[in-house]
């Protein structure tokens, strides 16, 4: 089983990041600013190692964005170019990746990093650069504690997740709750918010259980559960893992699973074939298997353009990346790293179309909004 790193020291990170903001005013200005040419966006993500495959989909739902909002005229007439640079899910390549698009690649803004100690190792490097990041592809609360002039997000915390999970559990009088999670970062972080959450909502969380990155402990992990008896199993972890954990489950525990957004990727669920059906999933997208509003209709537009069945991977990337876009397209033609601040903390509502947000000067995280989805018949999302 992989050892978990001391969360003392993972939090310590994090705070360090969110330093006052007399410390920012005299960071060295960012290289970013734009007065032609296309507007560069810069991206670290993990397009190699275990988790890759997960990501494939998000990787092109974005370009799909990207290609539209080009054809639709960019920002009056400049286009934006999204430079991806591999990180393997390593913070230290994530911290260079992030120098070299700042610094060679001139990068007016950074976007979709995709793993909270990432995230958490390049916000300081942000400060310094006066270079913004919009849009993460991680909900960890610890990353929104404290507000970082130059840290934006376009979706609800993996905080108002759990929330959903376990009031709708107590809605059906399933209040004694078992927990999986990832032994790494990302689990020992979300291990605490799952415990305050329970204790705030009324619920027992009666038994905890640390799962390897893989999922190759899943039936040990499934069994030390099961001897709780809970009424009900969080799944807090993504990747592959889901696989092993939610079969173990299924023949040891018996019990409802839910699982948070980022570990349902339409591959592991292919994998899993019928035994996927019933799980549920929060979901900090809109619906996205009807065409029923702006957004949704111009995303089904989309997959058709590139012969791709609908689906919430695609969706992940492509409205993520959306939303940056129409903040730069707002910031206007002659936008620089400063402007955009400046345009998102002025912005209050944004609605974009069928997907509304709110930021402002103390407000830096858009959306709490959270769906709760089931599988059906198929592999499916049914509400």
């Amino acid at each position: 089983m992989t050892n978990l790193l001391p969360r003392r020291t993972c939090l310590a990170a994090l705070a360090g990041a969110a330093a006052s903001p007399l410390a920012f005013a005299q960071s060295t200005p960012a290289a970013g600013s734009a007065a032609g040419g296309d507007i560069v966006i810069g991206q670290s993500a993990h397009l190699s190692g275990p988790l890759a495959g997960t990501f494939k989909a998000v990787v092109r739902g974005q370009e799909l964005a990207l290609e539209e909002f080009n054809r639709r005229g960019g920002v009056g007439g400049r286009k934006a170019r999204l430079v991806t640079l591999d990180d393997a899910y390593d913070p230290k390549r994530c911290v260079e990746n992030v120098t070299q698009l700042i610094d060679r690649e001139k990068a007016v803004v950074l976007y979709g990093l995709a793993s909270t100690a990432n995230v958490g190792a390049v916000l300081p490097l942000l400060a310094e650069k006066k270079v913004p990041l919009v849009g993460v592809y991680t909900g960890a609360p610890a990353l929104r504690a404290k507000q970082h002039p130059y840290f934006f997000t376009a979706m609800a915390s993996y905080r108002d997740e759990v929330v959903q999970m376990v009031r709708n559990l107590a809605t059906v009088g399933r209040t004694k709750i078992g927990v999986a999670y990832h032994a790494s970062p990302f689990g020992q972080l979300m291990l605490p918010v799952v415990e305050e959450v329970c204790k705030e909502l009324g619920s027992t969380l009666v038994a905890k259980a640390a799962l390897d990155i893989p999922g190759n402990d899943s039936a040990a992990v499934a069994l030390a559960l099961a001897a709780a008896q809970p009424q009900a199993v969080l799944f807090i972890a993504f990747g592959p893992a889901l696989v092993p954990f939610v079969k173990a489950a299924r023949a040891q525990i018996g019990v409802p699973v839910y699982a948070l957004s980022i570990a349902s990727s339409k591959p592991l669920l292919d994998a899993l074939g019928d035994e996927a059906r019933g799980l549920a999933f929060t979901q900090t997208l809109p619906y996205a298997m009807r065409a029923t509003s702006t957004l949704t209709r111009d995303y089904a537009a989309a997959m058709e353009r590139a012969r791709l069945p609908v689906d919430f991977d695609h969706f992940f990337g492509y409205m993520n990346l959306r939303v940056l876009l129409e903040l730069l397209k707002r910031a206007g033609k002659g936008v620089t790293s400063q402007s955009l601040v400046q345009t998102i903390e002025g912005l209050g509502k944004l609605d974009l179309g069928g997907y509304t947000l709110n930021f402002g000067p103390q407000n830096h995280h858009g959306s709490s909004f959270v769906d709760l989805l089931i599988v059906g018949p198929g592999g499916r999302f049914i509400r």
